[in-house]
């Protein structure tokens, strides 16, 4: 619970103080100074199991959302592909971590088929409620679950993290920005 009130005191501190701190100017909200990306293991939709270490030597956007989301994660995604493939022969070097808030839909197999639709070489990852929670603690992701006469649906953060080449958490981009934001972010991580 500390940790996550940490991360979340610093993302907010991040987002008033961004810029300046790394000033080629990120147009995410900057971690400053930048520390190192909580990792975690899941089970990835590729059939591996997922660990940020893995994808060492990329820079890394983390995303939470869920396969039923209606709007806001089929936005995100949209605009994360738009990125990678505006980022041309750079793209392999950018890597999407999409972990899910609903492990009783998202199974491994759900992830892979739902973020090929974007892009196939997202990522998901899923695992049991506890292992969700607490990959979300870490980084001060919120989880509602709104239940309704149609079954439900959630409330979460919709902010995407940029992690560096050398697993640093440099950025988190709020929702809304679109493609160029990241094509632009994601150069520069690349850069450094």
């Amino acid at each position: 619970m500390i940790r996550a009130l940490v991360l979340l005191l610093a993302s907010l501190c991040c987002v008033v103080a961004g810029h300046a701190a790394d000033a080629d100017s990120l147009k995410a909200g900057v971690f400053s100074p930048p520390h190192p990306a909580p990792d975690f293991t899941l089970a990835g939709s590729d059939g591996a199991p997922l660990t940020l270490s893995r994808y060492r030597g990329k820079v890394v956007a983390l995303a939470f959302g869920f396969s039923h989301c209606a709007d806001v994660c089929p936005v995100t995604l949209a605009t994360l592909a738009q990125a990678r493939k505006a980022l041309g022969a750079q793209g392999r070097d950018f890597q999407v971590v999409y972990v899910t808030v609903d492990p009783a839909r998202d199974d491994a197999a759900r992830m892979k088929s739902w973020l090929a639709a974007f892009d196939p070489g997202f990522v998901g990852g899923t695992g049991s409620q506890q292992a969700l929670d607490a990959v979300d603690r870490l980084y001060g992701v919120s989880v509602n679950k709104i239940v309704g006469a149609g079954g439900y649906s959630f409330g979460h953060s919709s902010s995407v993290y940029l992690i560096d080449r050398d697993g640093r958490l440099r950025a988190m981009m709020p929702y809304g920005h679109g493609a160029e934001d990241y094509v632009h972010d994601v150069r520069l991580l690349m850069q450094k």
